[in-house]
């Protein structure tokens, strides 16, 4: 659940953990994500089209997976945190009957500009699913 309170830039350290967020994988939150960002790819929807593909099942795109890295940083830095940068890289694909958890961490503070870089990955049990860093500005 997202927070209801934007954390403050003077209430964050550098090297603080984020709560871990468990998201189970499910062949609803696969389709519907793709659907969302429109992505008709049949390695999304089809298990058929996906196994010809050499795959076991289904699998997310990315633009779900950006969306739940969005997710938890927002769930952490509360809902007027501003997105400035997000930059991922896919690993292990993320199939249904799986679970990604999230964990991460402030690696860097901008005391300028109130920015934070979240360093983070989500693992499922094959590996790190995705990694990455968001950079976020919080109100003061």
């Amino acid at each position: 659940m997202t927070s209801m309170k934007t954390r403050a830039f003077a209430e964050t350290n550098l090297g603080e953990q984020l709560p871990e967020l468990a998201i189970p994988v499910t062949v609803t939150l696969i389709n519907g994500g793709a659907i969302a960002t429109r992505d008709y790819f049949p390695g999304h929807h089809d298990v058929d089209a996906a196994r010809e593909l050499g795959s076991p099942h289904i699998f997310m795109n990315i633009l779900t997976t950006s969306a739940l890295v969005q997710r938890f940083v927002e769930d952490w830095a509360g809902p007027l945190a501003t997105f400035r940068d997000l930059r991922i890289k896919l690993g292990a694909p993320n199939y249904p009957g799986d679970t990604m958890t999230f964990s991460g961490e402030v690696s860097e503070r901008g005391e300028s500009d109130r920015s934070l870089v979240v360093s983070l990955k989500g693992k499922n049990s094959m590996g790190n699913h995705v990694t990455g860093q968001v950079t976020v500005v919080l109100p003061a």
